[in-house]
């Protein structure tokens, strides 16, 4: 099966939302599933749920929390490097199905790899392989190279409202 690159970015929430999805349809078809997360290093949900396929879905955080309203430490920055190497080793290898670089985007717009070599990623990967690439701020150039783009808009949300990030939920 000929694999794409899809790119889920925007303002609006459902990002990583929507790539899960497809890691959760990808492995329940038993296709291989890497997912590197740049910038978040938290515990979330979704971690302890993708436990349980494990023995299809790989998950890697390559940040130490989560800096997006904030300049990125020197250890982010180090993370983020380390798992664009590991990323491209993995791509290669061509194992995995699915390969998700969730907030990749944010990773370029904060400087902790540049957009060339996420295009690398694109130019390296083998034919077989699906590549998603979520977060807000995706660079032009991704979105030309890119075979399917879906924008985020919120409409409405209500965090406006004081409601916090709910477990489950949200985180």
């Amino acid at each position: 099966m000929k694999g794409y690159v899809q790119v889920y970015t925007g303002e609006g929430k459902g990002k990583t939302t929507a790539a899960f999805g497809l890691m959760l349809r990808a492995a329940g078809a038993g296709l291989h599933v890497y997912i590197a997360q740049f910038v978040k290093g938290m515990e979330y949900s979704e971690l302890e749920a993708i436990e349980k396929l494990s023995d299809l879905v790989t998950i890697k955080q390559y940040g130490s929390g989560c800096f997006i309203r904030k300049a990125p430490s020197q250890k982010d920055i180090r993370l983020a490097r380390e798992g664009y190497q590991k990323v491209k080793q993995i791509i290669q290898a061509g194992k995995h199905e699915l390969v998700i670089l969730d907030e990749a985007n944010i990773a370029i717009h904060h400087n902790l790899f540049s957009i060339e070599e996420l295009l690398e990623l694109i130019d390296i990967r083998p034919e077989h392989v699906e590549l998603v690439i979520t977060g807000r701020n995706a660079h032009e150039k991704l979105l030309k190279k890119a075979d399917l783009v879906t924008e985020m808009r919120e409409v409405k949300h209500y965090y406006k409202e004081g409601v916090l990030a709910r477990t489950g939920i949200e985180k």
